[in-house]
């Protein structure tokens, strides 16, 4: 009996095996382990020495791990940045992990869960890190280990190795939906070619704008031209109006963050509270006589679009259900579902009433 049970046992194992096999390598496959006899001229040529990324390597030695609490901070360092929601990043992960072991050459043998949070803490790690070489003056003193010349050095190779990757679209996606999410109701931001800084124009959620560059000395000239404008052209104060109006976009370093990724703002302080402080300041002890008919018409329409609570729940929509022509249809099954039924439900309550 006990022999017909391990036997039986046996034969259900051997078929899910069967059931679940797949070939090793799909046509999405774009990171792969590389041949043995490659790999065998130089193994180390292709094998992390401080820190890894994606699953290929996760776990592979004990030389990995003392990096894993640095990826840990620095990815939550640029969740906290960027303002972005956690269960957004989890929530597309979940949506995209059955595809995303097929960009892999062998089979991962990580849970859903576990790869799910590789995924999640690299990529925030990576956009962290590329942030702070970027931005030195954002260093801290949890940058201690990473600011050791040899260690900076040799994570960057790592980050080279063919081995140690995520799916570029994967990270290109995830930045993408931290910047949806940081952004002033769904407003959006676009570069406006034009010769006049002043001309400014918002319509459909989208505000254009000249590009402004932000330096060092950006500050004295705008001080003079709204002291100018103060005491000589109080009603033709267009600089000042400018100001106002960038004082009302720009509340904290999120708002710097956005812009500058939108490409409406160089930012060649390299600090982002700088630009706060700046634009938060110059309207200070100034007064407006007369602002002008177009901006108020921006500031109008920004105010509207802002406080309309319509905006935020259609870019919630279209950030959480509707990025995808599938999550689009399904999000749209959903709801008719969800009509139909409350259509069913009234009309089953009707049918149980006393008729006249």
């Amino acid at each position: 009996m006990t022999n017909q049970r391990e036997q039986k046992d046996v034969v259900i194992d051997i078929r899910k095996k069967l059931k679940e096999a797949g070939p090793p390598i799909t046509k999405e496959c774009s990171i792969y382990r590389v041949p043995f006899d490659i790999r065998k001229h130089n193994a180390d040529a292709y094998t992390p020495k401080i820190v890894s990324i994606g699953p290929l390597h996760h776990n592979a030695h004990p030389g990995l791990q003392n990096m894993e609490r640095h990826k840990l901070i620095y990815c939550n360092s640029f969740l906290e940045r960027t303002h972005t929601d956690v269960d957004t990043w989890i929530r597309y992960i979940e949506k995209i992990e059955p595809d995303l072991r097929r960009y892999y050459s062998e089979t991962l043998q990580f849970s859903k869960e576990e790869l799910v949070n590789i995924i999640l803490v690299d990529s925030g790690f990576i956009f962290e890190l590329f942030w702070k070489d970027y931005n030195k003056k954002d260093w801290t003193e949890n940058d201690t280990f990473l600011l050791i010349p040899l260690i900076r050095d040799t994570v960057a190779v790592d980050l080279f190795l063919f081995e140690n990757q995520i799916p570029f679209h994967v990270l290109t996606n995830l930045f993408e939906l931290s910047r949806t999410t940081g952004s002033d109701a769904g407003v959006h931001f676009k570069v406006l070619n034009s010769d006049c800084l002043l001309d400014l124009k918002f319509s459909g959620g989208v505000l254009q704008m000249p590009k402004l560059k932000v330096e060092d000395r950006t500050e004295v000239l705008f001080r003079n031209m709204v002291a100018l404008e103060q005491c000589h052209y109080p009603l033709e104060s267009y600089i000042t109006d400018y100001v106002c109006l960038l004082d009302f976009l720009i509340n904290s370093s999120r708002d710097v963050d956005t812009l500058v990724q939108q490409e409406v703002l160089v930012n060649w302080t390299g600090d982002t509270d700088t630009v706060v402080n700046l634009f938060n300041s110059l309207g200070k002890n100034i007064t407006q006589s007369n602002m002008n008919s177009n901006y108020l018409i921006v500031s109008h329409g920004l105010n509207y679009f802002y406080r309309n609570i319509f905006n935020k729940l259609k870019s919630t929509l279209r950030r959480d259900y509707c990025d995808s022509p599938w999550q689009t249809a399904a999000t749209i099954a959903a709801i008719v579902l969800l009509v139909l039924s409350v259509i069913q439900t009234v009309c089953s309550i009707i049918s149980v009433l006393p008729q006249e």
